[in-house]
């Protein structure tokens, strides 16, 4: 079973048969309790949002990723498609108001002011589907799946709602124990960590130095003030090989060096979207 948070039809959800089509999804409300299903053995895997190329990351993960004993073990490039969806019989017109999750409505903000609509905010793009199916209201509609509008009987009002048709969201695959990719069979590996520089002068500066020199390709650096630690920044990286090779154990030792705490949360298969070289 893969767990993922929000409701059947989430984007979530569709993601989860496009990377796991064998495997049964299993909705859960909240990050935390799609991850602790696979810390309890309840679920093999978690898929997790953590970006998106339009709305930018999905800041509630990354006061997570540093918490959990859970390992990354792949990543997933899932095209958001985002629906205008009303009920049975409704059309453009009749809509008002339009209901989804923020980020969605943010990925959409310029199809919503076109068309004049209130936007209101639910706690995920498939409940508000399944709202506006309850509220059978011609004046509402929600911003959804397809899988969502076939799910709760809605009429397709719009499709292709999104602002930016490259409207893409990553999701990185969360499991209980880690895997070691073999950089021999995998042409393309990804290796995320998280640190916290030491109190130095240009002290980040110094940290990713190693990674230039030993020619390692850094592909995400972002930093976020932890709920616990308001004073300093934490930094999540990933970066292109696997610590089985020596250029990316020296960039490693370098890392250590000069921070004073490193957490390895993955190392992983790129995905095939993921042109890394």
């Amino acid at each position: 079973m893969i767990a993922f948070q929000g409701v059947i039809g989430a984007n979530s959800h569709v993601a989860c048969l496009e990377a796991y089509p064998n495997i049964q999804p299993q909705a859960y409300e909240t990050f935390d309790a799609a991850m602790e299903a696979v810390t309890s053995g309840e679920a093999a895997l978690a898929m997790i949002p953590v970006g998106n190329s339009y709305a930018g990351r999905v800041a509630e993960i990354h006061n997570i990723i540093p918490k959990t004993k859970l390992s990354i073990v792949g990543e997933h490039f899932s095209r958001i498609e985002h629906y205008l969806c009303g009920v049975q019989g409704s059309n453009l017109n009749d809509i008002k108001e339009v209901y989804s999750h923020p980020q969605a409505l943010m990925q959409c903000q310029k199809s919503i002011e076109k068309l004049g609509l209130k936007a209101n905010k639910t706690n995920n793009t498939a409940l508000a589907a399944q709202q506006i199916s309850e509220k059978q209201d011609k004046a509402k509609a929600a911003i959804c799946s397809k899988l969502a509008a076939e799910i709760y009987g809605l009429d397709v009002l719009q499709k292709n709602f999104e602002d930016d048709s490259s409207n893409t969201t990553l999701f990185l695959t969360f499991a209980k124990e880690p895997i070691d990719p073999d950089p021999e069979k995998y042409k393309d590996i990804i290796t995320s960590m998280m640190f916290t520089t030491r109190n130095i002068a240009a002290g980040l500066y110094k940290a990713l130095g190693g990674f230039a020199t030993n020619n390692v390709n850094i592909i995400k650096l972002e930093s976020y003030i932890p709920e616990t630690e308001s004073a300093q920044a934490q930094f999540f990286i990933s970066f292109e090989g696997s610590p089985r090779q020596k250029n990316v154990q020296m960039a490693i030792e370098e890392l250590g060096f000069f921070t004073k705490r490193t957490k390895l949360l993955g190392v992983y298969p790129a995905a095939k979207k993921r042109s890394v070289k």
